[in-house]
């Protein structure tokens, strides 16, 4: 592998250059009501400060993760620079990518502004891919937003764009870089994404009957009778349906680790031939899925160099930890290109409340008509809500794993690959 120290001082003293002589509209540019430095952060009493605005600054670029058996592959991804000054994004978003990529949580009702700063790649300096963020599935507020470069805007090296997105439907989804989509995603571009619904937000002491009139049915979870104190669901049932006490946003996917490898090392590219030896849940394989905190930065083998130059390029555990009864809800989202993933839960059946954000009622709202199961399958792109009771069930540790028992494996390294914990307390 290349001297990533020599190309970081030097690309970063690069962008310093860049930015101190661009025209203005090639610098880094957030936009976000009532934020008054750039920052991404609103801040109140602004002007055009809202708080039903948030905002979200992303980078796209280059980096590495480990794998879980050591190995440490190439990447692109995107990074969060929410909170750093326009004037230092470029540096800090060099070798920054994240795998996955940060998740977005953003709440029903809310505008949301997103900033994305392409920073360029260090490692691959004869490129200049330009990178978009599409929320898949998502109804989008006009096509120029939607990410896909046939129709809407591509963001090239040294420039920003900012997405207006306004949050009428809650559920889960997921996004993803479009250029070039499937070399970009499986570079691990992916990202988790939901929204939370208004429901979440009533006043104390608001009666659910009152405000979901629709609905006149009485539901044993949550009589209509019942204020709503601080509870959370999975969408705007009105009857209680979806509530639930711990969440998680699990996504599966996986690594080519030749087309990485063949990537960094500026090769012919496997497309025909690829095929997932890295399966991952979160951007990790097992025992790392159960690790809390973030995973320990990627070494060059050869030179026992920090890859990252001490960025935690994996930050997301897929470990859950729950409390006997409670309700656990599981996000659940497949990016794979190359792969249909089943996910079992052996010991705790699963019960699907939605699909690709869409809550199961019957057509008319009344009545809900989740289902209960052990395991449920996801092609690329789909994505469901599924919810684990614990009610009697008793403390320990509990599993969710690949039905496809060559997934349980880091390439060569067996009893890892797509796995994580439950732990019931």
């Amino acid at each position: 592998m290349r001297d990533t120290r020599f190309y970081r001082t030097l690309m970063m003293a690069l962008a310093a250059v860049v930015l101190a002589f661009a025209p203005v509209s090639a610098q880094v540019l957030v936009q976000c009501p009532g934020d008054s430095n750039g920052d991404a952060i609103p801040d109140p009493g602004s002007p055009g400060y809202d708080p039903n605005v948030e905002c979200l600054h992303l980078t796209g670029g280059d980096g590495f993760a480990k794998m879980a058996d050591g190995r440490p592959l190439y990447i692109f991804s995107f990074s969060d620079v929410t909170g750093v000054p326009e004037v230092n994004v470029m540096t800090e978003g060099i070798l920054a990518a994240h795998w996955p990529a940060p998740v977005m949580a953003v709440d029903e009702g809310e505008d949301f502004y997103l900033t994305l700063t392409n920073v360029g790649m260090l490692m691959r300096p004869d490129l200049f891919d330009p990178h978009t963020v599409h929320f898949h599935g998502f109804p989008n507020a006009a096509s120029v937003f939607d990410g896909l470069p046939e129709s809407s805007i591509a963001i090239n090296m040294g420039a920003s764009l900012t997405y207006y997105y306004h949050l009428v439907e809650p559920g889960t989804y997921m996004y993803h870089c479009h250029v070039e989509a499937t070399e970009h995603m499986q570079m691990g571009m992916l990202g988790n994404l939901y929204v939370r619904p208004r429901q979440n937000r009533l006043p104390n002491g608001t009666m659910l009957g009152s405000w979901m009139h629709h609905n006149p049915d009485y539901n044993p979870v949550l009589g209509l009778d019942d204020p709503l104190v601080g509870d959370k669901y999975v969408y705007n049932d009105g009857d209680g349906s979806t509530r639930y006490d711990v969440e998680a946003a699990l996504q599966l996917g996986g690594f080519d680790h030749v087309f990485h490898e063949q990537h960094v090392q500026v090769q012919p590219l496997p497309f025909a031939s690829m095929r997932d030896t890295y399966p991952m849940i979160n951007g990790r394989g097992y025992p790392d899925t159960v690790n809390p905190g973030p995973i320990g930065e990627p070494i060059d083998p050869d030179t026992l160099e920090d890859l990252n130059g001490a960025v935690h390029s994996q930050i997301e555990t897929s470990l859950i930890t729950a409390t006997s009864g409670d309700r656990i809800l599981i996000r659940l989202s497949n990016l794979n290109i190359t792969a249909v993933d089943t996910l079992i839960s052996p010991s705790i059946p699963m019960e699907v409340v939605g699909i690709d954000s869409r809550e199961l009622r019957t057509e008319d709202g009344s009545t809900p008509i989740h289902y209960m199961t052990n395991s449920y399958t996801l092609g690329g792109g789909q994505a469901a809500d599924i919810i684990l009771d614990t009610t009697g069930v008793a403390p320990g540790t509990y599993y969710l794993y690949a039905a496809n028992l060559n997934y349980l494996s880091n390439y060569q390294e067996d009893f890892g690959g797509m796995m994580t914990e439950i732990h019931i307390n």
